[in-house]
C-alpha cells in the first residue's frame, strides 16, 4: 500500500487554496521537513508556535498545517534567539514538517476562511467581498465576503448573536448607524484594507479585526465596524483545515490543536 508523503498533502492542499493565490508578502507553503517523507499524523492550528510543536510531537503526529507562516521575512541564523528559531529548530530536531496555507486560504471561497466565518453566522447567498482575477477558472476568488441574514436583525441584538456564534468575549464597534441589519461583510484577521468596499456594497455591518483608532472614524456613518480580534475571527480556520484533512485522507489521522495560541489577553 503506498504511503501518504508530504507531498501528496501539499497537493491536496494546492486543490482547496493554489499557493499562487497568496499575497506578495505571505509565506504560504511547505516551509519545514522533507517532502518525501511519509505522514504518520498532523497537528492543524492557527499559528505554528514551540508549544503546537511539542503538542505535536505528544500526538504522534509529525506533520504541523498551520493557518499563519511561522516564517515571514527572512531568517538569518537559527540560534534559538527568538520564538520563530526555537520553533523552527525543534521541528527539525524531531523530523517533523511544517506546512501554511495562509492568504492563499483568505482568497478563495470554496472551503476558505471567510466562508467559514459566513457559514457560522448562517448567512445566506454569500459571495468574494473584492473579486480577484486568476488563472484558476475553475475557482471564485478574492478577499473577503458579503451575504445576508435570513432575517433582520437589530443592530445590538446581531452584535450578541455576532459574539455568541463566534465565541467571543469582547467586541469593538462603532455607532449603531443602522437600526436593523442584514447584509453583512466578513474578513477574517486584518481587513481594514476591505473597509471602503464593504461600504460601496452598501453593507450593513463589517465584521473583521485589527482596526487601529483612527479607523473606526473611517466608518463615516455609513456601516457599523464589528472588531472580533484577530485570533477570534480565524479560529474556525483549525476546523475548517481538521475537516478538509480527516475527510481526504485515511491513512493517518487530523488532530485538532487543543492549545490556544492567541497572544491577546483580556481581563
Amino acid at each position: 500500500m503506498a504511503k501518504t508523503k508530504v507531498k501528496d498533502l501539499m497537493e491536496f492542499l494546492e486543490s482547496i487554496a493554489p499557493f499562487d493565490l497568496q499575497e506578495s508578502y505571505d509565506n504560504s507553503g511547505h516551509l519545514v521537513g522533507d517532502p518525501n517523507m511519509e505522514i504518520q499524523g498532523v497537528l492543524c492550528c492557527l499559528d505554528c508556535t514551540e508549544a503546537i510543536v511539542e503538542e505535536a510531537i505528544s500526538r504522534g503526529c509529525n506533520v504541523v498545517v498551520a493557518h499563519h507562516p511561522i516564517i515571514f521575512g527572512g531568517v538569518r541564523r537559527l540560534t534559538g534567539s527568538t520564538y520563530i528559531e526555537r520553533t523552527v529548530v525543534k521541528a527539525i530536531k524531531n523530523d517533523m514538517a511544517i506546512i501554511a496555507i495562509h492568504t492563499n486560504l483568505d482568497n478563495v471561497l470554496t472551503n476558505g476562511v471567510n466562508e467559514k466565518i459566513a457559514s457560522r453566522l448562517e448567512l445566506e447567498d454569500v459571495n468574494i467581498l473584492a473579486p480577484k482575477a486568476s488563472n484558476h477558472t475553475d475557482y471564485e476568488t478574492g478577499a473577503g465576503v458579503i451575504g445576508y441574514l435570513r432575517a433582520s436583525m437589530n443592530a445590538e441584538d446581531f452584535l450578541q448573536y455576532l459574539k455568541d456564534k463566534m465565541e467571543v468575549s469582547v467586541i469593538k464597534y462603532t455607532d449603531l448607524v443602522r437600526e436593523q441589519v442584514r447584509k453583512i461583510a466578513i474578513c477574517g484577521g486584518s481587513g481594514r484594507f476591505l473597509l471602503d468596499r464593504a461600504i460601496e456594497e452598501e453593507s450593513d455591518v463589517f465584521v473583521s479585526a485589527d482596526f487601529k483608532y483612527h479607523d473606526y472614524f473611517d466608518a463615516n456613518n455609513q456601516i457599523i465596524i464589528a472588531d472580533i480580534g484577530h485570533y477570534e475571527s480565524e479560529k474556525f480556520t483549525i476546523e475548517l483545515l481538521y475537516e478538509l484533512i480527516n475527510e481526504n485522507f485515511s491513512k493517518f489521522a487530523a488532530h485538532y490543536s487543543n492549545h490556544n495560541t492567541n497572544p491577546v489577553k483580556y481581563l
